[in-house]
Parts: structure tokens; sequence; C-alpha cells
């Protein structure tokens, strides 16, 4: 099978990779010092604009379930002549 391995598909001329090894990187370096502030920095940041809408859709849902359980109930003054 003399085809071209995937790997090998094209070659790319003057773009220079580097690598590191798994072994070698620290997967939570600054994840304390520098990951929490930029963490609360975006929440805060965008607070106004993604929790109007989580609002307003969650009285909306509670509306409906407090009308759909008004609405299936029964209205007693239909069966107050019934004995």
């Amino acid at each position: 099978m003399g085809g071209l391995h995937f790997g090998d598909l094209a070659k790319v001329r003057h773009i220079i990779t580097f690598t590191l090894s798994p072994f070698e990187q620290r997967a939570f370096a600054n994840v304390i010092s520098k990951g929490l502030p930029n963490v609360w920095r975006r929440i805060s940041s965008n607070v106004l604009t993604v929790a109007p809408p989580f609002v307003l859709a969650y009285l909306v849902y509670n509306w409906g379930n407090k009308e759909h359980e008004r609405l299936k109930r029964k209205d007693p003054s239909l069966y107050e002549n019934d004995q």
C-alpha cells in the first residue's frame, strides 16, 4: 500500500510548531492567582446582560405553573346544590 498517510498529505513550509510533553505541562498553573479573578471579572461584566432574560423566563414559567394549577381546580359554586 504505497499511498500517502494521513499526516503526510501536504507539505507545509515556513511554519514552525513547538510541542510540550504532557508530562512537562502544569494543568492547574495559576488557577487561584489568575483564574479565579478572571472568572469573577467575566461574570461580573456579563451579569447585567445574562440575568434579566433568565429572571424573566423564571417569572413567566412560575406564573404559567400557578395559572395552570388554578385553572385545573373545579369551581365549587357549580356543585352547591348537589345532595
